[in-house]
């Protein structure tokens, strides 16, 4: 006797032919990939921001920083750091008071997608074009200013942890920041001086260690320069690590710092994101 079987329920859908978790998930993610690249504006300024920084950074400053590391071998890591945390913090900060305005947000409460769906597209978003931007900047300073790139799986590991644990933590921050904006045209002035002084304290624009040094103490309190930080150990020799403020690129602090920004995100963003505006009640 000839028995058949039926096809097995394929892993995204649940039983009632429905989408699963982790295709919704996907397929959100693909709608905010899709809305991004609709808008020229921040294509431009996120994918552009940092190559032009170092374009303008190797111009002025073409010789050795010292030990035999050339500039642009220090500053592609404050770029890369920057280039995360605009696509994340400033780009979320700025872009979902926008969309709360407009009255996006309220209509995504009132369908069935799980919440967590719409904060999972922004995720995935962050970290698609978080890597594309990186990958652009990387062959950018590699074709144009010889940059070395990582020469062991060791350092390659080091930037994967540095560079994920930072933009989850940027990512959080810049959900829970974007609660501070009454109106979507406020979005804007809310985030970018927050974004730009973190720049300049943190090693982005200068060498960490020429800056005076409450302005390091004052940096250290938040991400961007932990980032950095975890990054010079990726792209500078070893030995370099001994001019940092603590004597050692001290990964294990940088892992602790970005770890712990993480949970106050997670925390920042529970109590404090509004899915309407205050006139939407």
């Amino acid at each position: 006797m000839t028995t058949t079987t039926r096809p097995a329920t394929p892993v995204t859908a649940t039983r009632s032919g429905r989408p699963g978790a982790g295709a919704l998930a996907l397929r959100q993610g693909r709608l905010e990939i899709t809305q991004f690249l609709r808008s020229r504006e921040s294509v431009v300024f996120t994918m552009g921001f940092p190559i032009i920084m170092i374009l303008i950074f190797a111009s002025i400053f073409s010789g050795e920083i010292g030990g035999g590391v050339k500039y642009t071998q220090y500053f592609i890591t404050g770029m890369i750091a920057t280039g995360l945390m605009t696509v994340s913090f400033q780009n979320l900060g700025i872009w979902i008071p926008i969309e709360r305005d407009r009255g996006v947000l309220k209509r995504y409460r009132g369908t069935p997608m799980p919440k967590w769906v719409w904060f999972a597209g922004k995720v995935i978003m962050v970290v698609a074009i978080g890597i594309a931007e990186t990958a652009l900047l990387l062959a950018v300073a590699v074709a144009l200013f010889d940059l070395d790139l990582p020469g062991t799986a060791g350092k390659w590991l080091t930037f994967g942890w540095v560079a994920g644990l930072g933009v989850t933590a940027c990512t959080l921050c810049g959900i829970a920041i974007s609660s501070l904006a009454r109106t979507a045209r406020s979005g804007s002035a809310v985030v970018t001086p927050v974004a730009l002084v973190l720049q300049f304290i943190s090693g982005v624009f200068f060498v960490f260690t020429d800056l005076p040094t409450w302005m390091q103490q004052v940096a250290a309190l938040f991400p961007l320069k932990w980032m950095c930080q975890g990054l010079r150990s990726v792209f500078l020799p070893d030995g370099f690590g001994a001019q940092e403020p603590g004597g050692s690129f001290e990964l294990g602090r940088v892992a602790l710092v970005l770890a712990l920004w993480c949970v106050i995100g997670v925390v920042l963003c529970m109590t404090t994101f509004r899915w309407t505006t205050k006139r939407d009640g």
